[in-house]
């Protein structure tokens, strides 16, 4: 029994997996914000030409 709980305490495949969910969900994050920032400046800018034009 205490083999094998310290088997268990010794398995980093479940830390490793917790770590790329975390980047993972890191970089999801920081993926939208950008993507949420540029789609406002880009309509914005187009919202610009399409008045300077008419």
């Amino acid at each position: 029994m205490s083999q094998s709980f310290n088997r268990m305490l010794l398995d980093e495949v479940g830390a490793g997996m917790v770590e790329y969910s975390l980047i993972i969900a890191l970089v999801s994050i920081v993926a939208i914000s950008a993507l949420r920032t540029l789609g406002t400046k880009a309509g914005n800018s187009l919202s610009n030409a399409s008045n300077q034009l008419s």
